[in-house]
């Protein structure tokens, strides 16, 4: 499995008053999901202009309207990742539990393991950040929400008998049993289906009304289709949009059991080494999700999961598309109106039921058919991040072969005639001029 593979992307402008040591971060892909990371400041607090201020989704999407019903208080969410540093200034007091599944981290979950070891720290800050200070800081959508971390060393060999199959099983279960209300998984096993330690997992998860959000996978890193555990029936699946919210190109994937989407590109985070970055991928759009989720439920504590999913999805703007589609799923996530609109109760999760697919798909002692994949273990990564794209300013800059044929060239050669025509137009104005003169 992997997380989201992080990418790279253009340095905001820093106040000249407050010059900050900045350095780049750039990991190896381990997998389909986390985006490049470029670091903004040190860890001295930023000043809201380069910090917070890059929070557009905040305010474009309402999430600072919806605080004025719900801010996740009471709430819990279990981040199952790298392992998340509660010591930065942001998650001072967020982090409430922790384990590690991996054998090589530290016994409360909070040291980053794995090839991408600040991924779990960016995930968190993302949901449920609490700033440092008026206006400083990584604010997350659900600020007052408490979070669990249960570390998994994507990537790595650990040297211990658990595969990353088993890890990912022990940390769902460690989940539920230390009070998680949501599950957030910004990881990816690269393949649509999962082995059948999972199914219990999971089943455990939903049968004790816990809702689990995942992200895709990024279309940009390699992934063409959305992995496991985005395609369990009953997992709030999240797919990314970009700053004019269509679907994007590359940090995101598509795919038939995507439930809703939300931003995906441009996103700032917290290292463990309470720097800040910009990301773009899946990786980061699923905390987004599971702070929306986490408002609901503090809002609305009566709920079951099945209802806080089916009015995250029914709130959603479908942008005028058929729904659920493969693009936006139900759609794009809506915060207010997810909080105020009225929504029909319904008795079964709208995702589908695991239970189900279970019954259908899992024959009781008959191997699974050679190459099917379902029970062999699968690396398990954050979601990687896609490239990044090229500056809009040298798209329409730089001359392309399109440019140079039909705009370029032709534009040269109609200025050049143009040139000599007026000056043939000149000398012709002078000549008859001297005509005149003599012949008067």
């Amino acid at each position: 499995m992997s997380p989201a593979r992080s990418r790279r992307v253009r340095r905001p402008a820093e106040r000249s008053s407050r010059p900050a040591r900045r350095r780049s971060i750039w990991r190896a892909s381990v997998g389909a999901l986390v985006a490049g990371v470029l670091a903004l400041s040190g860890a001295a607090p930023a000043q809201a202009d380069t910090v917070r201020d890059l929070e557009y989704w905040l305010n474009d999407y309402g999430f600072t309207q919806a605080w004025t019903t719900s801010r996740g208080d009471g709430v819990t969410v279990a981040i199952i990742d790298t392992g998340v540093n509660g010591d930065v200034a942001e998650l001072q007091g967020v982090v409430i539990g922790g384990t590690d599944v991996s054998g090589i981290g530290s016994p409360d979950g909070q040291t980053p393991v794995g090839e991408e070891e600040e991924h779990g720290t960016m995930v968190a800050s993302l949901l449920a950040g609490r700033g440092t200070g008026e206006g400083n800081g990584v604010i997350g959508v659900a600020p007052d929400a408490d979070l669990l971390t249960a570390s998994v060393a994507f990537g790595l060999e650990t040297g211990a008998e658990k595969t990353n199959d088993e890890q990912i099983a022990e940390a769902v279960v460690w989940a539920v049993d230390n009070g998680a209300d949501v599950i957030n998984m910004s990881l990816t096993r690269n393949t649509p289906d999962w082995p059948e330690s999972w199914d219990d997992a999971f089943l455990y998860a939903f049968e004790n009304d816990v809702v689990v959000v995942a992200a895709a996978g990024n279309r940009g890193s390699g992934t063409t289709q959305v992995g496991a555990p985005a395609t369990i029936p009953g997992v709030l699946a999240v797919a990314g949009v970009d700053r004019d919210q269509n679907a994007s190109f590359d940090a995101s994937s598509q795919g038939i059991t995507i439930a809703v989407a939300a931003p995906s590109e441009d996103l700032v985070g917290v290292l463990p080494d309470g720097s800040h970055v910009v990301w773009s991928g899946t990786s980061a759009a699923a905390p987004l999700v599971s702070g929306l989720v986490a408002l609901v439920r503090a809002e609305y504590p009566e709920l079951d999961a099945a209802n806080v999913i089916n009015r995250v999805i029914r709130t959603a703007d479908p942008k005028g598309e058929e729904v659920p589609g493969p693009l936006y799923g139900y759609g794009i996530i809506d915060p207010v109106a997810a909080l105020t609109a009225e929504v029909e109760a319904v008795e079964q999760n709208p995702l589908g039921s695991l239970e189900e697919w279970i019954r259908v798909h899992r024959r009781a002692d008959v191997p699974d058919e050679e190459g099917s994949g379902s029970t062999d273990d699968q690396e398990i990564v954050p979601i990687a991040d896609p490239p990044p794209p090229r500056a809009d300013s040298a798209k329409t800059l730089l001359p392309t072969p399109w440019t140079l044929s039909y705009i370029t060239v032709p534009l040269s050669l109609v200025a050049g005639f143009g040139t000599l025509a007026a000056l043939l137009g000149i000398g012709a104005t002078r000549h008859i001029r001297r005509s005149t003169r003599s012949d008067a």
